[in-house]
């Protein structure tokens, strides 16, 4: 009986173990942090508003312009976050950006683009990934609940090993180093912060055929929780002291873990409405990165 016994408690451990590895490594909670604290208005400063001492803004855009700010420092590798309440009603026409990129002619870039719709009509989320001031790698999908009615997370981890895209804790997409298959991945541009609302309706809805409505304005995106947890670095530098010393770094964050693949797999079938990895019109040959990402 004891035998039993002492191997049921084997049997116990090994399955509470593996349901630990399951829950894997999720991004540190973001602190909540002012607006002041990490970020700078850069244009229209007077579309700007500020609520609860800067814990919250709006950005509005009108038909005389859109507004927006960056980070003041710049940071080479971390987890960046905030939270957005979309334009609500009839959108279409209208961006809200929220992105990282250096600053230079071979610029990287790491892209959230939300582009309004005709009311009633969801939002699609692109996102993209420039390197070495290369694109052209869109993918597009709708959110699973309104963006428009509540707040929402919206972040990045970006190490040496990978760029994860999150939505409320869900990867929604993955950026694997794949320098050794000739696809470059950035690792020595800091890069600032950035988010903006602007009007884009010469291409953000339908293509360009759904135009702003005016009328609608003025347009209003809310933001909250600004959090930066990132190497700080000046725009010169080529690395980071502090590299392989923070919890990103660590090899628990190299890889998504079993749950988080099969939470992207979740979105990708339920809620991709475009994939540049699968375009073959626009791209015969597909971009060696695809299959080590698993976006096909």
């Amino acid at each position: 009986m004891r035998r039993r016994g002492g191997h049921l408690v084997w049997i116990c451990l090994c399955v509470l173990a593996m349901a630990d590895f399951a829950i894997g490594a999720a991004p540190r909670k973001p602190v909540a942090v002012p607006f002041g604290r990490n970020y700078v208005p850069t244009w229209a400063f007077d579309h700007i508003k500020y609520f609860n001492g800067g814990s919250e803004i709006q950005l509005l855009l009108d038909n005389y312009t859109g507004t927006g700010f960056q980070s003041k420092g710049s940071y080479l590798f971390g987890h960046f976050s905030m939270q957005i309440k979309m334009v609500p009603g009839d959108s279409a026409g209208t961006v809200t950006a929220f992105y990282l990129s250096s600053q230079n002619s071979e610029h990287d870039e790491i892209d959230f683009e939300f582009l309004g719709n005709r009311t009633g009509q969801p939002y699609i989320l692109q996102t993209n990934v420039f390197t070495g001031g290369k694109g052209d790698r869109e993918q597009r999908i709708y959110l699973w609940f309104d963006p428009t009615k509540a707040y929402h997370s919206y972040s990045v981890l970006w190490n040496m090993y990978q760029i994860v895209f999150f939505v409320d804790d869900v990867p929604i997409r993955v950026f694997k180093n794949s320098k050794d298959l000739g696809v470059r991945f950035p690792f020595n541009q800091p890069m600032k912060i950035y988010s903006s609302l602007w009007n884009a309706d010469d291409w953000a809805t339908r293509g360009g055929l759904e135009k702003t409505d005016w009328s609608k304005g003025p347009f209003v995106a809310q933001y909250k929780n600004f959090h930066v947890d990132g190497c700080e670095s000046s725009v010169n530098a080529k690395f980071c002291d502090t590299q392989g010393k923070r919890w990103w770094d660590q090899k628990e964050f190299q890889d998504l873990d079993a749950y988080q693949w099969r939470r992207l797999r979740w979105v990708r079938k339920k809620f991709t409405i475009y994939n540049y990895c699968t375009d073959r019109k626009r791209f015969p040959a597909m971009a060696p990165e695809c299959k080590r990402d698993r976006d096909v």
